[in-house]
């Protein structure tokens, strides 16, 4: 192990819960809805840690970001119960809405484009519906990865969100995770207008 090697998994109780969200399953793996879990899954990567630990109705990794003990986390409940997940680590760690950080598709936004808000209201995202109504807030900041509009508008959402990216669209979803990890340390820091105008497109 190397010397210079980051601490990955920090001691104490997590200051911040970091959630991608997505459904659990192979099927689901490179899915618009899991847009969330891919970039959870990178955080980790880039962290060198594993989400492998079961709690909370999720996997979960500790890491550390910017000097702040976290809880990365991706709920297994299915993207429209996702609040259960959120609220029994919140609870847990006693750790507010305001330190509650979500990364979550958005079918509103080209893919690979980014938005980031402090708080706000679902917006139709059932995965964001449910974590409103169970922690009783919304004022938690979230990053929104673009996935891209439907096709044609009598297309159904739930199979839109639903389907693979196309194999064009990966470099850019790739490279908004990429800026999401990035954008979310600069979050915990407290450069949250930093990490808007740096990244929102």
């Amino acid at each position: 192990m190397s010397f210079f090697k980051r601490n990955a998994s920090p001691s104490g109780p997590p200051e911040f819960l970091i959630v991608g969200l997505g459904n659990p399953g192979k099927q689901y793996e490179l899915t618009r809805h899991n847009a969330g879990f891919l970039f959870a899954d990178l955080l980790a990567d880039k962290n060198n840690v594993k989400l492998s630990k079961i709690q909370f109705k999720s996997v979960t990794a500790s890491i550390e970001l910017g000097g702040h003990k976290c809880l990365l986390m991706k709920p297994q409940t299915f993207m429209n119960n996702s609040g259960e997940a959120v609220k029994q680590a919140a609870a847990f760690y006693k750790i507010p809405p305001e330190k509650i950080i979500v990364v979550f598709d958005d079918i509103s936004l080209p893919c690979g484009k980014l938005r980031i808000r402090r708080k706000g209201s679902a917006g139709g995202h059932n995965g964001i519906k449910s974590i409103i109504y169970l922690i009783n807030s919304d004022n938690f900041p979230r990053v929104k990865l673009g996935v891209g509009e439907k096709p044609h508008p009598d297309y159904e959402l739930a199979d839109w969100v639903l389907s693979n990216f196309k194999k064009n669209e990966i470099p850019a979803l790739r490279e908004a995770a990429e800026n999401a990890c990035s954008a979310v340390e600069l979050m915990i820091q407290g450069e949250t207008d930093k990490a808007m105008s740096n990244f929102n497109s």
